[in-house]
């Protein structure tokens, strides 16, 4: 990554994929907000001048969007990176609407609350990064099921596209990222690959954003992905 030190917002830091890339960032010297709903110990070894913790920040809910506000309190940020999400099976013959509506809420709705939260401290050149999933491609989906992840995944996609179009003036970019299928509580530690495999894969596929290239799906490791 560039040598030059950015002021970053990740969400979901606490633990897993948001974890890693809060470690990651924090070792290359970037100054930091990990916003979470709860803190983590391994968290909070990395607190000090570089790295704060917002607690009590619940994507899935609107009110995380004061609570943003209220802790950024007029800071510039030049990264945003979305990346709490939730994960619950959906089959057609067990489905559960109330499960679905519960992942719509974070994973599609979350990252649209969390990036208006953040609008006002955004500036060109700075960067809304938000970690999807393939499973949320139309085009690429050969096996159904995961009614509610597949669902807020393609909307959430829906949602950052039309992000990197109106904020394109702005000179804000804006990118979704699928992180890879990455051993985490949220697979079950089921998985391909870890979470600092697929954090380094996520910050150079930020670090590539640009005004040109926004709105791009890409995989973690560089894939162009269809919609």
């Amino acid at each position: 990554m560039s040598q030059k030190n950015y002021h970053i917002l990740v969400t979901g830091a606490n633990r897993g994929i948001g974890l890693a890339l809060t470690q990651q960032l924090h070792a290359e010297g970037h100054t930091l907000i990990a916003a979470c709903r709860k803190s983590s110990h391994e968290l909070e070894a990395l607190v000090g001048e570089q790295l704060r913790i917002v607690e009590g920040v619940d994507v899935g809910h609107s009110d995380c969007i004061q609570v943003l506000r209220d802790a950024l309190n007029g800071e510039s940020l030049d990264w945003v990176i979305n990346n709490a999400g939730l994960l619950k099976s959906n089959s057609l013959d067990n489905l559960d609407f109330d499960a679905i509506e519960a992942q719509m809420q974070v994973n599609a709705y979350g990252p649209l609350r969390v990036s208006k939260a953040c609008l006002p401290a955004l500036h060109d050149g700075s960067k809304i990064a938000i970690i999807t999933s393939r499973m949320g491609s139309i085009a690429d989906n050969d096996s159904g099921g995961m009614y509610g992840y597949r669902m807020s995944k393609s909307a959430v996609n829906s949602a950052g596209k039309s992000l990197a179009l109106d904020l394109k003036a702005k000179g804000i970019a804006v990118g979704l990222i699928h992180p890879g299928f990455v051993q985490t509580d949220m697979t079950g530690k089921q998985g391909h690959i870890d979470t600092k495999t697929s954090a380094a894969g996520i910050l150079q596929r930020i670090q590539e954003l640009n005004i040109e290239n926004t709105g791009s799906f890409w995989h973690m490791n560089g894939e162009v992905l269809p919609w």
